[in-house]
């Protein structure tokens, strides 16, 4: 599922596009009846795999996860509270947050307004117009046909001074750890405080998620830019905007647009960072005149194989001296072994080279296959000559 703006136009592909490939889409006229399990009214999102339910005041009351049979919310809490705090660091206005700023949270006000916007076959769609404060805000709440993610998509005039705003998750799992996404991995840290070192350690920096997890079930708390989380018991917070005055008396003030998801899914981390990446790099449409791309464009142009699921290819690029792609990909999953790389070209040469491309390693190729050996969370650069495209 591919979700568009306003002006777009929302694709159920039947097989989908595969990654790092081009896939042509072409436009019929007329339109074919689509069915599908999602069901939407003003205070209901449901599909196959999840039902969201919200209250008067727009709080969510209830996620139910029906591919594992198990509410998601601990009973009498709500979802996606939003938290005001009044935040005056002793020192540090833009930089810092002291552990004292949550002993007091304001919330928002009960919503202004509650409407279906999106009824389906593909995306539903909830729009709540709130106030926190004196900030009004709104917010779309969106779940796909075939989702086990619900999508936060936000518009706020911010017109606070000294107040750092939140989001609240509280969920039914239990688990003495946290994991962090950091740059090319991720970390775990205590949801507990039984220490100086966990007090300190209130407020987490990560990439795009954090995630809290037991066996056979876990949640994800992702973001699109915002990169402060805090995690105690087993509530999961995103830190959404702060309105510090020094050194610019106008920090934050105006509209802002941000984008958060939580993610209902199984205790595999692999799962996590694939709908996280997904979530921030969307497919990009581009429209074309004349005749479709080749039919070799439609496979990747670069794949992992052989069960490679915990290695993610991160960045490709054409090289800096002009010689052939470079290719960077990570180990994600605190794993090891032989991985297997297939490209969509014959390759003429392939090796590992360092950040500076520089060769380190050459590399056998096997017909479109290269195979080297990884270790947990290593970073690999390669550089892939085409023989002939």
């Amino acid at each position: 599922t591919q979700p568009a703006g306003d002006d777009g136009t929302l694709l159920l592909l039947d097989r989908g596009a595969l990654p790092h490939s081009i896939t042509p889409l072409v436009i019929r006229g007329g339109s074919a009846a689509i069915e599908t399990d999602l069901i939407a009214t003003e205070r209901t999102l449901e599909n196959a795999f999840l039902r969201v339910e919200l209250n008067d005041d727009g709080d969510i009351t209830r996620i139910y996860d029906k591919f594992h049979a198990r509410e998601v919310l601990p009973a009498g809490m709500i979802a996606n509270e939003w938290q005001a705090f009044i935040d005056r660091p002793n020192n540090w206005d833009a930089w810092d947050i002291d552990i004292h700023y949550d002993d007091r949270m304001f919330g928002a006000h009960p919503a202004d307004s509650i409407t279906l916007v999106e009824a389906g076959p593909v995306r539903a769609t909830i729009e709540i117009k709130r106030r926190i404060l004196t900030s009004s805000y709104t917010q779309r709440i969106s779940l796909t046909a075939q989702g086990h993610r619900i999508d936060f998509d936000t518009m706020i005039d911010w017109r606070e001074r000294h107040i750092l705003l939140k989001t609240a998750f509280p969920v039914d799992v239990l688990t003495p750890r946290a994991t962090y996404e950091i740059q090319w991995g991720h970390v775990e840290r205590p949801t507990h405080r039984n220490t100086s070192w966990d007090w300190a350690r209130f407020e987490v920096a990560a990439q795009k998620w954090a995630l809290l997890y037991e066996t056979g079930f876990g949640v994800a708390l992702i973001n699109d830019c915002k990169y402060g989380y805090d995690i105690h018991g087993n509530v999961m917070r995103l830190s959404l905007l702060r309105s510090p005055t020094s050194p610019d008396p106008e920090a934050d003030q105006g509209e802002h647009h941000f984008r958060y998801a939580l993610y209902v899914h199984e205790d595999n981390i692999d799962y996590v960072i694939r709908e996280a990446y997904l979530f921030n790099d969307a497919p990009i449409v581009h429209p074309s005149s004349g005749e479709p791309p080749l039919q070799r464009l439609r496979r990747p142009l670069f794949e992992l194989i052989s069960g490679a699921d915990h290695v993610v290819i991160e960045t490709i690029k054409a090289a800096d001296d002009g010689n052939g792609y470079i290719v960077r990909l990570y180990e994600s999953g605190r794993k090891r072994g032989q991985v297997t790389l297939e490209t969509a070209f014959l390759p003429g040469e392939a090796a590992i080279t360092n950040l500076l491309e520089e060769t380190i390693t050459p590399l056998a190729i096997t017909k479109r296959q290269i195979s080297f050996e990884i270790t947990p969370f290593q970073i690999i650069t390669l550089r892939l000559v085409p023989e002939q495209l």
